[in-house]
């Protein structure tokens, strides 16, 4: 055994030679990595007693990126790309040995070499454009050469990571071994290519990938149009782009250099500072400073769920599709039963796309049952209650839940608003009990608000996140108050852009705005597609809000073909109406508001200060553990754009100075009552510093 660096070491088996790193926790390419590869390979260019090499790692998996933690400070020696030009010259064959990831540069490392087996557990992928930035140590011209233009586009900018199995069928890698038997199965590899004396695989000299976009010159024309809609706003997606067609028109060296000169642009852009600092928000908020990360969680092998609507039919979906049995429970016979047709129709649409097969949608088809009496909950270890927003309902519920439930069953409400704590004083188990707030379609968003009640287990907490992580949730544990932290910050954004209509803007003006910060959709066009009417009764309504006048003359959203805004029949569009106009400013004369002018930086401060405001007090009253934890949520559960880094970030990034000094501006035109900063918010401003992790 010859070592090279503390964590890179060389075995010579009969003439094999397994070159090891160690470099827990996950064989990042930290700098004693790359000093040891390079060693390493000097060595092995001159030593004839090696006839093949096979790369591999110890651990839990092989290298799996660049250290993150390096990011941002001046990059010791050895250049990554130093070694990679050695890896490939190397003139005998290299086999890149892979078990549980290889993303980013660890990816890149194994196509520097000549060929690349793995478990069939591993994945592989280059995500790099999730933080901002692109795969520059050649990803993006060796990718094209491996798998072809198309698909290399596809890999790059989704940032995907692909399971084993097809990365063999993609092209990835050359073939799949034992899952544990990686090191002989792969020494055995290695040995059969020297036997077969088989030619050595460089990326750098395939030159076939050229062919696609010659034979079709729209071809990244077209693919920029297909992703246009997902990547708005983002600028690595772009350069990505903009280095595989490089790959596809210009030498090797040439689109390296292409490569590096776009990398040092994103590097340099505020958008991949924001999307590292979501990167390490969204881990986190795994964190919990009472509940320590060794707390045992409850078993969860049954679920329960209350009511099939369209909430608990997509929160049924999410455990049933990862393998876990559940029983829902309505009033009502056809209810159930129209809920468990709404939720095969969706399975099948995800089949008709090629999401899963036809034979996993009967599957998880059987794992749902149910029925109208809550006896079928009795043997549940978990049992979250999706009924209508109404706490006396959700009390009488619970109370009920508590004589059926075993012993030790968490008993979960899917409140988006209510006291957990009052809902779970209605049981003898408040301690069982806990929020678990997921976002609609249940089935699809990835949030799900974990909330704490004051006498919630922290057994129950730790079994709440886990379970939510293992149906692909990101959950984000709050604590009790109305709204948790993200519908009580949209009230403070909704309450200003309801009076930005009343004094001079108009609903597509906020809608316009809004959407251009980078949000999926404005308030208005949001009210329009949940239905206006949501909560809104004709018997007391007062025509009190400009809401309750649409809903009283029948335009009640997308659904009537009118709200906020007129829609086309047929596709749906919507289009601004100058019956909305007028009726606008009949309301703002009815209510003695003189209409103005107002701009887009008064509407978007309007609408986004407050916000920040507000998060800033749930920060001063423990609702939310972090500042980082209010972007996670905000980020996953209102599709704010990530390029900003979330709310918090945002204004940080901003200066929270500036944020106080319009809140000083605004109270004073507009009135000190919507205006009060928060005292948090006040002394970090004064101080010049930010809210901190």
């Amino acid at each position: 055994m010859v070592s090279f660096s503390p964590s890179v070491e060389l075995e010579n088996r009969n003439g094999i030679g397994l070159l090891w790193v160690d470099n827990p926790p996950v064989n990042a390419q930290s700098q004693h990595v790359r000093e040891g590869l390079q060693k390493a390979f000097a060595h092995l260019s001159e030593d004839e007693s090696v006839k093949a090499v096979v790369l591999l790692c110890r651990g839990r998996t092989f290298i799996a990126g660049a250290d993150i933690k390096e990011f941002g400070r001046p990059r010791l020696p050895p250049d990554t790309n130093e070694i990679r030009v050695q890896m490939e010259a190397l003139d005998k064959p290299l086999v890149a040995a892979i078990h549980g990831t290889a993303l980013g540069g660890g990816l890149e490392t194994a196509m520097c070499c000549h060929y690349r087996v793995a478990v069939p557990s591993a994945k592989v992928g280059l995500p790099e454009v999730k933080l901002g930035i692109l795969p520059a140590g050649g990803g993006t011209q060796r990718m094209p050469r491996l798998v072809g233009v198309e698909r290399a586009l596809d890999l790059i900018v989704s940032g995907r990571h692909v399971p084993a199995a097809e990365a063999v069928d993609l092209g990835i890698l050359d073939a799949l071994v034992g899952e544990d038997a990686l090191e002989s199965d792969a020494l055995a590899f290695a040995r059969k290519l020297v036997d077969e004396d088989a030619p050595l695989r460089r990326l750098r000299d395939v030159e076939t990938h050229r062919d696609a976009p010659r034979e079709n010159p729209q071809l990244f024309a077209e693919f920029r149009r297909r992703i246009a809609r997902k990547t708005r706003g983002f600028n690595a997606p772009e350069a990505c782009i903009q280095c595989v067609e490089a790959a596809a028109t210009l030498p090797f060296d040439e689109g390296l250099r292409r490569e590096a000169e776009l990398s040092a642009q994103l590097h340099a852009d505020p958008q991949s500072k924001a999307q590292r600092h979501y990167f390490f928000a969204e881990r986190a908020a795994r964190k919990i400073a009472d509940v320590p990360k060794e707390t045992p969680e409850r078993r969860i092998a049954r679920v329960g769920v209350l009511g099939a609507g369209t909430m608990g039919g997509g929160i049924s979906m999410n455990f049933a599709s990862m393998g876990l049995p559940v029983r829902i429970v309505e009033r009502e016979q056809e209810a159930l039963e129209r809920g468990l047709g709404i939720v095969r129709k969706n399975y099948e649409r995800t089949a008709k796309r090629g999401g899963i097969t036809a034979a996993q949608v009967d599957e998880r088809m059987e794992l749902l049952g149910g029925g109208t009496d809550f006896e079928a909950l009795a043997d549940c270890d978990l049992i979250i209650e999706a009924v209508f927003e109404n706490m006396e309902l959700k009390k009488e519920i619970f109370r009920k839940l508590d004589g059926v439930a075993k012993p030790g069953a968490i008993l979960a409400t899917n409140t988006s608003y209510l006291d957990v704590n009052e809902i779970a004083a209605a049981t003898n188990r408040p301690q069982d009990v806990i929020g678990m707030h997921f976002f609609s379609p249940a089935n699809i968003m990835k949030l799900v608000e974990v909330v704490r009640g004051d006498k919630t287990a922290p057994d129950v907490i730790a079994t709440a996140m886990g379970v939510s992580r293992r149906i692909d949730k990101i959950p984000v544990l709050v604590g009790v108050c109305h709204g948790f932290v993200g519908n009580r910050m949209l009230a403070k954004r909704r309450e200003q852009a309801d009076k930005l209509v009343l004094e001079g803007a108009l609903p597509w003006d906020v809608d316009r705005v809004l959407y251009d910060f980078g949000l999926p959709m404005g308030p208005f066009r949001m009210s329009d597609l949940a239905g206006l009417d949501i909560g809104w009764s004709a018997e007391t309504s007062t025509s009190s809000t400009l809401r309750e006048v649409l809903c009283e003359r029948g335009r009640r959203g997308q659904k009537t073909g009118k709200g906020y805004y007129v829609y086309d029949a047929e596709s749906r569009a919507a289009s601004p109406d100058p019956e909305v106009e007028e009726l606008v400013a009949e309301f703002s004369k009815k209510l003695g508001i003189e209409r103005r002018e107002i701009n887009d930086q008064e509407i978007l401060e309007r609408c986004l200060y407050p916000m920040v405001n507000e998060g800033a007090r749930i920060l001063e009253e423990g609702v939310a553990q972090r500042a980082s934890d209010i972007d996670v949520i905000w980020v996953n559960g209102y599709g704010w754009p990530v390029y900003t880094g979330g709310p918090m970030f945002w204004a940080e990034q901003l200066g929270l100075a500036e944020v106080a000094s319009a809140y000083e501006r605004y109270a004073e035109a507009l009135g000190a009552d919507d205006w009060q900063l928060s005292p948090r918010l006040r002394k970090l401003a004064a101080a010049g510093d930010g809210f901190g992790s």
